[in-house]
């Protein structure tokens, strides 16, 4: 290892130190003792970026494009040391981390792509219509612009793809936004090295220091100084739906409400309809297994949830059994998420109705995997059971007839994903489900598992509430830089005025 971790904030471009430390506990039993952040650090990163912002926004599109290509340059450069903090902070394996360290700088590339077509401006114009009766028509251009400084919660289960430099900062930065990014305390060395690579991209790039700040976590009120801070224009948040409803509402009530783009998770319900059951139910079982086990369960995208006529129930428990049962415990990404798991597990196995169909216990930072089977009518009995278990447990709610399925289906609050599991034979039931689904989550699956996001174009990681505060974003996908724009039009401007792209 080559870095050196200071434990320290970066202010646009300089390390502060704090007063305080807070303690990370790491995968070897030591600790880890972090400056903590401050309102003032606070205060001082957030007017940095308001300072910077006017030079900011004025840049080119390839100004912005060269500087996220060399911030994925820098994280590449230093790739074996952000492996080497992350996997004794978070306990991931290091394949799993040089994956997610590939996909942060695929989407960086990504973003700079996508500013160099221009697309993403909308530009539009309505010419001048001097001769117009019974009123002539201004000269009308129209194009999308940054809004200003951006605040940035590093994400516990991503400590790169969905962090420091991940695709809220990405987006950000994209659209001509500032960024001021609160670290996540259980993977400070991680969040560290990371803003040290995107600090010397800035550098290299010439640009102006104050467009990216990081400031170590160790208490709620870090976040909360963030999201009130006047200067604060938007907030990117991945995390719980409890700490980010709690940020939401401090956004709300400012004096000048500000957009809260938080990304809160779900359960991602599987429909398993009756043909392809029949076909290969054992199969669907099976792959949900690997599914809910996939990272120890700590995906937003995992699929608690599964939905299937009763008098079929037993071939999917059966195989979903047969494939969990082999899995050990394993290390989750801390001891408070652990332990937040074996209480939700507690919930679950208590609720009304619910019978075991694999039950576990692990101790510590582990969790190992859980399956439990419930009827749709205790289901819906029991308000406790549509809520997210972070971890490897899967429920299965047996149905009696297609009709309860489709109710069930409409009884669902808002999710990231939802799946069909279908045959041709299906098709009819498909065509029922589907404009209650649509309603219900931002993407759509058949015959797959909802585990694994893809960074595209078209790709929706976002969904109606609780799932995200905001139907309409994406956290994933070029889509996400317009959370950071606004539309503004320009009439009768002299060309001199107009910004580059309009003229």
């Amino acid at each position: 290892m080559t870095y050196e971790f200071h434990g320290q904030h970066l202010i646009a471009g300089t390390r502060t130190a704090g007063q305080t430390r807070f303690e990370t506990a790491l995968l070897d039993g030591t600790t880890r003792s972090t400056q903590a952040g401050t309102r003032d650090l606070v205060d001082a990163a957030v007017q940095a970026a308001e300072g910077a912002f006017d030079a900011f926004a004025a840049t080119t599109r390839e100004d912005r494009a060269r500087l996220l290509e060399t911030i994925a340059e820098e994280i590449d450069a230093c790739g074996d040391d952000i492996t080497a903090f992350a996997t004794v902070e978070t306990g991931l394996p290091a394949a799993r981390l040089t994956g997610e360290r590939g996909r942060t700088t695929g989407q960086l590339r990504l973003f700079a792509s996508h500013i160099r077509d221009g697309a993403y401006l909308d530009r539009r114009f309505d010419p001048a219509l001097p001769d117009r009766a019974p009123l002539p028509r201004p000269d009308l251009r129209m194009m999308q612009r940054p809004i200003g400084p951006v605040a940035v919660f590093g994400a516990s289960n991503f400590p790169l793809a969905f962090s420091v430099a991940g695709g809220d900062t990405a987006s950000a930065l994209a659209a001509g936004c500032p960024v001021v990014v609160k670290g996540h305390e259980a993977h400070p060395a991680t969040g560290e090295i990371v803003a040290e690579a995107i600090t010397a991209a800035i550098a290299k790039c010439g640009l102006p220091a104050g467009i990216f700040s990081f400031v170590q976590g160790g208490s709620i009120e870090v976040g909360s100084a963030l999201v009130q801070h006047p200067l604060i224009t938007a907030v990117g948040f991945t995390g719980s739906l409890g700490a980010g409803r709690a940020l939401f509402d401090l956004c709300a009530a400012r004096p000048t409400p500000i957009p809260f783009f938080g990304e809160l998770g779900s359960v991602n319900p599987m429909f398993l309809l009756p043909q392809a059951v029949k076909a290969r139910g054992a199969q669907i079982g099976a792959g949900w297994a690997n599914s809910l086990t996939m990272g120890v369960g700590q995906f937003c995208t995992n699929p608690g949830i599964a939905v299937v006529l009763a008098d079929q129930a037993q071939t999917v428990i059966e195989a979903a059994r047969g494939a969990l049962e082999p899995v050990g415990a394993q290390v989750m990404l801390s001891e408070g998420i652990a332990q937040s798991y074996r209480k939700g597990v507690e919930t679950i196995a208590k609720g009304t109705g619910v019978h075991a169909a694999l039950t576990t216990s692990c101790t510590a930072r582990e969790a190992a995997p859980n399956l439990f089977v419930v009827c749709a009518a205790d289901w819906l009995a029991d308000a406790d059971l549509a809520h997210e278990v972070f971890g490897p447990l899967g429920l299965l709610i047996t149905v009696e007839s297609i009709d309860e399925m489709v109710a069930l289906a409409r009884s669902f609050e808002g999710q990231l994903t939802t799946t069909l599991h279908m045959d041709d034979g299906d098709t009819a039931l498909a065509q029922r489900l589907l404009p209650v689904l649509e309603r219900k989550a931002g993407r759509l699956m058949v015959n797959g598992f909802p585990t694994g996001v893809e960074v595209a174009d078209t790709m929706v990681h976002g969904g109606p509430y609780p799932a995200s505060t905001n139907f309409g974003a994406t956290s994933v996908g070029t889509m996400a830089i317009r959370r950071f724009l606004r539309p503004v039009c320009y009439q009768n401007l002299p060309a001199a005025l107009l910004p580059e792209d309009l003229r």
